[in-house]
C-alpha cells in the first residue's frame, strides 16, 4: 500500500500526449499557465459526492476549478485539495466553483467522497468531488485539463476555466508563490464581462 501511495503521489506527466499506437512517448507538455481561450470543454456527466449524476452544463456560467487526486493518498493530495479549500474560502463568489475528480473511483465511492469533502467543509453547491468509470474521468483528466490521470497518479495542479468553459491556464497547487498566482487568474478571469 504505501509503494502504491508513494508511486501515486509523485510527480506525474503534466499532459496526456496522443500519439499512433507503437509510437515512442513523447516528453509530457506541462499545461500552460495562462493560455488563450480555446474551444469550450467537451461536456462529461460523472457522479458527485451526493450520490447524484454531475452534468459539466451545470458549470455554464460559472468560472471553475479543475483538479485531480484520490481521497487515501497520504499526503499531496491532502494539501493540494486545502489549497483549493483555501481558495474557495478567499474567493467567496457563487460564480467560482471547484471540480475535483477521483483517479481511484473503485476507492472513491460517492460515500467516500462525502466523507472526504467533510474533511474540508466543502459546500457541495461550490465544490464537486467526482467520481465514475476510469475511462471518462481519464478522457476529461487528460483531454479537458490537460492533467495526467491514471489510478493513483495525478498532477498537482489547478486548472482554471472561464464562464464558457474554456482552460485559461493552470498552476501547481502545493506551492504558495504558484497558488497566489492562481487565485489571481480566478479573479482575473471572474472579472471578465458575461458572456
Amino acid at each position: 500500500m504505501a509503494l502504491l501511495c508513494l508511486v501515486g503521489c509523485s510527480k506525474a506527466p503534466e499532459r496526456a500526449i496522443d500519439r499512433p499506437l507503437g509510437a515512442k512517448p513523447e516528453a509530457p507538455q506541462p499545461v500552460v499557465e495562462k493560455v488563450e481561450p480555446g474551444a469550450p470543454a467537451a461536456p462529461f456527466t460523472l457522479t458527485d459526492q451526493r450520490g447524484e449524476a454531475f452534468d459539466s452544463a451545470s458549470l455554464k456560467g460559472k468560472v471553475w476549478l479543475g483538479s485531480v487526486f484520490f481521497s487515501n493518498c497520504p499526503g499531496p493530495c491532502f494539501r493540494e485539495n486545502q489549497a483549493v479549500a483555501d481558495i474557495l474560502r478567499e474567493i467567496d463568489d457563487p460564480e467560482f466553483v471547484a471540480v475535483s475528480l477521483t483517479c481511484d473511483p473503485d476507492t472513491d465511492t460517492p460515500d467516500v467522497l462525502r466523507r472526504y469533502a467533510d474533511r474540508f467543509e466543502a459546500n457541495p453547491d461550490r465544490w464537486h468531488f467526482l467520481t465514475g468509470d476510469m475511462a471518462v474521468i481519464k478522457k476529461v483528466a487528460n483531454d479537458t485539463f490537460f492533467l495526467p490521470a491514471e489510478v493513483g497518479v495525478h498532477s498537482e495542479r489547478g486548472v482554471v476555466f472561464d464562464r464558457q468553459g474554456r482552460l485559461r491556464g493552470g498552476y501547481h497547487l502545493l506551492q504558495a508563490d504558484r497558488v497566489e498566482l492562481l487565485k489571481k487568474l480566478i479573479r482575473d478571469v471572474l472579472a471578465e464581462e458575461k458572456p
